[in-house]
């Protein structure tokens, strides 16, 4: 779901929570705070309340990702709808006029990303007359994502295909790869010699690039992230939890 190595993040994160916490008991304990003097007796008392360690770091992480969500949607309000409806960066579809918007960023290997197909596929079908939809590759997971995201991309240039192939990429449990990719793209009838001729054009380059600049530019960094009627969701989602973001 990350770009960085997320046991590392864990580490890194609990180490650094873990050192603040040290701080934050031994400044409450020289204002008479905690029963606390010496090194000696804070150590004492953290091997006797652990969970404090536990708790307190849980909700530094939580205070961060909260702060991390708030700043995020304000980058996204500040672009507005139009940053993300851009045929350039997105495949585009439904009514110009829709009242509602829906945008996801995903990587075809993306584990939390197939587990939100099927809330995704239930929502594009139930909203695509009155929702205007944009599907963003973000490739994040190394080339054979890039390389998938690049024909999906190519795709777009053979009409209602790249849905069929988008939401079949996303149903597979094995990682994408070449023979995957063009054994579905064969099921769902995409002109290969097209495809192969249009995926080298310069425009999906672009349309990636511009995908992972976007993304920079609004914090995401991971896979999926929903962007509906302007509010942000990350990770997995459900129906339920998509259709609550239209209220």
């Amino acid at each position: 779901m990350k770009f960085d190595d997320n046991l590392k993040t864990a580490v890194l994160a609990g180490a650094v929570g873990a050192s603040a916490v040290l701080v934050a008991f031994a400044f409450a304990g020289a204002l008479g705070f905690l029963p606390l003097a010496n090194d000696a007796r804070l150590q004492t008392y953290l091997m006797d309340h652990p969970r404090l360690v536990y708790d307190m770091v849980a909700k530094a992480q939580d205070d961060d990702a909260r702060k991390e969500t708030i700043e995020r949607q304000k980058r996204v309000d500040k672009l507005g709808a139009a940053a993300f409806l851009n045929p350039a960066l997105a495949y585009v579809t439904g009514p110009a006029n829709a009242k509602n918007t829906f945008v996801e960023f995903f990587d075809y290997n993306c584990g939390y990303c197939r587990r939100s197909m099927p809330a995704v596929k239930a929502f594009y079908a139930k909203h695509k007359a009155d929702t205007r939809f944009a599907f963003i590759e973000l490739p994040i997971n190394g080339e054979a994502s890039t390389m998938a995201a690049a024909h999906a991309i190519a795709a777009r240039r053979q009409g209602d295909k790249y849905l069929a192939l988008h939401f079949m990429l996303m149903g597979e449990s094995d990682a994408i790869d070449a023979n995957l990719l063009a054994e579905d793209m064969a099921k769902v009838g995409i002109d290969e010699k097209k495809n192969a001729t249009d995926v080298v054009g310069p425009e999906v380059e672009k349309a990636i690039l511009a995908a992972h600049k976007l993304a920079e530019g609004i914090k995401i960094s991971g896979t999926p992230a929903f962007i509906v009627n302007g509010k942000v969701y990350d990770g997995a989602a459900t129906e339920k939890q998509l259709e609550a973001l239209t209220k």
